[in-house]
């Protein structure tokens, strides 16, 4: 089979630009959409997968196993863990053994402006109590600016997303936490993890502002320890009525919970591309459809259909590349990182080579989808007829 030149196509592309113009905004639209969709679930995956190690333990209350939120265990389990296991990681002659309360409250932010203290509300946001050796357990973790809150202060070390998510904040700013006030003394950062969007407190504090008798979890660094030593220790101590899981494990399964969520945004991108799927398959059949006689001249000159059709969709498509290229340059630039703000915490957007690769996928279906109904009506035509159009 003869087929047409390649430059044949590309040439055919400046012969309208508005056209042009049309086609590949449309596709670059639709690229933007899938790639936005696809960087929402990456991002996901990816700080869920960032929170939990793999090298550390959980110690969870029976029954809590997809929620530290719920889980409540004895003060008590931390100091008995630490003594019973041993191999356990090992920091200033002390083994790695975070006790940790985990809570979302609802918190309130007050700054002074020139007619006075106003209060703005913000949605629920978790709340960590911590000891010392939770920056030993959760290396992720990094201290950016001010300093950790001390014991039985009212103080709060804020993440960078939790603070956005406030509407600003910095060291010195009081916030209403549960209607208490507290001092930020410090920004952290996690970044890539769902930790980016708590504000930590110590460990005591908090148990006094929740009144609470019982922690939510403790992490363990294993070290030298395995991980069935800890299943051990809690099939062992029935009275504790606890269970033990990997870190990595749990943020799996939550990260599993909330897929639901994602197929939500990914299925919504879907229908709100087949707008722009509908346009660029409309713009391409009333360009081609006006070319019904140059398809004649090309058939008249012994050019097959089969060429003809490969040509057009190589015209269509290469268009539609050239938007979604420009849409894979936009969302590198504006969406990538981009936080998502949720009551778990908060992740940002990744756009990586598989958004861009659904991106591009996205944009060469369009070519091909969108000039196959204009490519059928042209080629559909005898010779004569066509010459005729």
């Amino acid at each position: 089979m003869k087929l047409l030149p390649f430059d044949y196509a590309i040439r055919n592309l400046g012969r309208s630009p508005k056209r042009l113009a049309l086609v590949a905004s449309g596709s670059a639209l639709v690229s933007l959409l899938v790639l936005g969709a696809v960087a929402f679930a990456r991002g996901m995956e990816s700080a869920f997968s960032a929170s939990g190690l793999e090298t550390n333990a959980l110690v969870l209350g029976s029954g809590s196993e997809e929620s530290i939120e719920r889980s409540e265990i004895p003060p008590s389990t931390a100091g008995i863990l630490a003594a019973s296991v041993e191999g356990l990681a090992v920091f200033a002659g002390r083994p790695v053994v975070s006790p940790e309360i985990v809570v979302a409250l609802p918190v309130e932010v007050s700054r002074e402006r020139t007619e006075g203290d106003t209060l703005e509300t913000a949605p629920p946001i978790l709340v960590r109590g911590f000891e010392q050796m939770a920056f030993i357990a959760h290396p992720q973790l990094r201290l950016v600016e001010g300093r950790w809150p001390t014991s039985g202060s009212d103080e709060i070390t804020a993440g960078r997303e939790a603070l956005a998510k406030l509407g600003g904040g910095s060291p010195g700013d009081t916030v209403l936490i549960a209607g208490v006030p507290f001092e930020i003394t410090g920004i952290f950062d996690a970044h890539g993890t769902a930790m980016h969007g708590e504000l930590w407190m110590q460990l005591d504090r908090l148990s006094q502002l929740t009144q609470r008798t019982t922690h939510s979890c403790v992490v363990v660094a294993l070290g030298a320890a395995e991980f069935d030593d800890i299943e051990a220790f809690t099939a062992s101590r029935l009275d504790l009525e606890t269970i033990a899981m990997r870190e990595s494990a749990y943020y799996k399964q939550l990260n599993a919970f909330f897929a639901p969520i994602r197929m939500l945004v990914i299925a919504t991108a879907l229908l709100v591309s087949t707008g722009g799927v509908l346009g660029g398959i409309n713009a391409m059949y009333a360009a081609f459809s006006s070319r019904v006689r140059e398809v004649g001249t090309l058939q008249a000159l012994g050019f097959s259909r089969g060429a003809i059709a490969l040509s057009l969709i190589t015209e269509s498509t290469v268009a539609c590349i050239g938007g979604s290229l420009a849409a894979c340059v936009v969302g590198r630039i504006v969406l990538d990182g981009i936080a998502v703000r949720f009551s778990m915490g908060s992740f940002g957007l990744t756009v990586d080579a598989q958004g861009i690769l659904a991106a591009l996928l996205a944009g060469t279906l369009l070519g091909i989808i969108g000039a196959l109904p204009a490519i059928l009506r042209s080629l559909s035509l005898s010779i004569p007829t066509a010459l005729r159009s």
